[in-house]
């Protein structure tokens, strides 16, 4: 075993031989959004995620489904959001699991292979190092607005959007350039998945708070106090860990926002930042930004500035 239990990493990573080792993954929740076909793929992208964070190339995907029986034509159209979602990451849908629930939920669980000399973990990332984000904050408060019918329709339609879209050109663009660690950025928010990344690599590190990129629309929903549960439980298991020097305000709280299908934090040498940061901006389409660093080993985990 590459990576199991041992580590907070996004994926296990099983060794075949020297050449292949399979990296596995299963993630599902409830829906964020109302329509289906929208939810199948945010749920498949979601699940994708952890593999590509991994530096991995995903094979197959199974569908994990709980769903109310009277409403199979609304499953249909998740399955098929589902299905494309895949197909677009160049792998296939296999089969999955299905059973009857009151509440509906879906997503999938992902086999995709790698080099085992390749495997890009979490726990890796050194003293020195460039951490960089590729999509912007604020899924977990807009979701909030939309559950409370409160998000205005542009919000909502750019908040699909990224939820959507695949972390597949970022891992490709990491791989080409080489990177120390990565995680995705998911429903521990950017604040607890970068614990999650400093801990494991007995580093620290440090947020430039002014650099932090946020949906169009998310400060504005957070400033009217629409702030999700999650956000405060990330907040609770993060005491004593993070350290905040600066005034706290609706940013904050987005950094501890949990996110669906949120993007990759990436850990680079400052040799090579420059050239990642120049790539995935060409490429991505919600750009990529520079929003700390990683220091040597302090008192906090996490500071923010």
């Amino acid at each position: 075993m590459l990576v199991g239990l041992n580590t907070n990493d996004d994926a296990a990573v099983y060794r075949l031989n020297e050449d292949i080792a399979i990296v596995h993954t299963v993630d599902y929740f409830t829906p964020v959004v109302d329509d289906p076909y929208d939810f199948g793929q945010i749920a498949a992208a979601n699940a994708l995620s952890d593999v590509y964070a991994m530096g991995a190339v995903p094979l197959f995907a199974l569908n994990v489904v709980c769903f109310p029986a009277a409403y199979i034509d609304v499953l249909k159209e998740v399955l098929r959001g589902g299905n494309d979602k895949v197909k677009e990451a160049g792998a296939l849908i296999a089969g999955g699991h299905t059973i009857e629930d009151e509440e509906p939920k879906y997503g999938l669980s992902v086999t995709g292979i790698v080099h085992p000399e390749k495997v890009i973990k979490n726990s890796t990332a050194k003293p020195g190092d460039v951490l960089i984000l590729t999509k912007p904050l604020g899924i977990g408060v807009i979701n909030t607005a939309i559950k409370g019918e409160m998000c205005p329709s542009e919000t909502y339609l750019l908040a699909v959007e990224v939820m959507k879209y695949l972390n597949k050109e970022a891992s490709e663009i990491m791989k080409e350039v080489g990177v120390n660690a990565c995680t995705d950025i998911t429903g521990f928010g950017l604040l607890g998945h970068a614990y999650e990344m400093a801990f494991s690599s007995g580093v620290t590190i440090e947020f430039d708070k002014d650099s932090i990129p946020l949906i169009e629309g998310a400060r504005e929903l957070a400033q009217m106090g629409l702030i999700p549960g999650g956000c405060y439980r990330n907040k609770k298991y993060l005491k004593g860990k993070v350290c905040i020097k600066v005034e706290e305000d609706e940013v904050i709280d987005l950094m501890f926002d949990p996110q669906t299908s949120g993007g990759l934090l990436i850990s680079v040498s400052e040799e090579k930042a420059e050239e990642l940061y120049r790539r995935l901006n060409k490429k991505l389409k919600f750009g990529a930004f520079i929003v700390g660093r990683v220091k040597e080993k302090q008192e906090y985990d996490i500071y923010v500035r």
